[in-house]
């Protein structure tokens, strides 16, 4: 495989030299946040690992970053209120909006997947789809989400799934120990921004650090001292 070496970060066709190319789209689905599809000849592998997840009106898991298909696809439908044989009928780049089944196809465990829930009002329907999706699947993978319901529902009925909480910088002290409470968390996401907060580096001593979004060289330095992982774009990403 040809080696990625330093290079700008591109959308879109990127020409890795020697005959390996990389897809990346402008989304957090197929990999403009963490996940690009390098070819080589035959081969191809799928890096980086962060995708985001909806929930269809027919409770189907697929891999998209927004609510409604407006930025992505100039659609004015919405993810959550829409079936997936609607959806389907959409595309990215000339290619259809995947569901976490066909991404665990084309992944087939070779690398380890963080799937992050994005919830709508339908935080009740999410433990059976994500059982329905993931049954099956071998590979390493961790679900974490904003909406602490997520990781306590996965506690619950789904215990051997690794849980994470994603949370926010600006998040008030009394919201964010509630949301710790609920969630009981295997790992927390933190915004780059709380970083050198000491009730950070208090809960890294319990559970595993992960830090979002880490944009530039100067920030992925401070996060590789204060987190145990790097959610990234851009320049933020990790050197060989």
């Amino acid at each position: 495989m040809t080696s990625l070496g330093i290079r700008p970060y591109e959308k879109g066709l990127v020409d890795l030299g020697g005959g390996g190319y990389a897809w990346l789209q402008p989304d957090g689905g197929w990999g403009w946040s963490n996940a690009g599809l390098i070819s080589d000849g035959e081969r191809a592998l799928l890096v980086d690992t962060l995708f985001d997840l909806r929930l269809t009106a027919d409770n189907q898991v697929v891999v998209f970053h927004d609510a409604d298909a407006w930025r992505l696809c100039a659609s004015r439908m919405t993810i959550g209120t829409s079936t997936l044989a609607e959806i389907e009928r959409l595309s990215i780049g000339g290619f259809p909006i995947p569901t976490l089944e066909s991404l665990h196809t084309l992944v087939a465990g070779r690398v380890p997947l963080l799937l992050e829930v994005k919830t709508e009002r339908d935080v009740w329907r999410w433990v059976p789809a994500l059982r329905q999706a993931l049954s099956g699947y071998d590979g390493r993978f961790g679900v974490m989400s904003f909406d602490a319901r997520i990781p306590r529902l996965l506690k619950t009925n789904l215990p051997s799934v690794r849980r994470g909480l994603v949370v926010r910088a600006d998040l008030s002290p009394l919201r964010r120990a509630a949301a710790l409470w609920l969630a009981d968390p295997d790992f927390i996401a933190v915004d780059r921004a709380a970083l050198d907060q000491p009730w950070v580096s208090r809960l890294r001593r319990r559970v595993p650090m992960y830090s979002w979004t880490i944009r530039t060289a100067g920030e992925r330095r401070q996060a590789e001292v204060q987190a145990d992982a790097l959610i990234w774009e851009g320049d933020g990403r990790p050197r060989d």
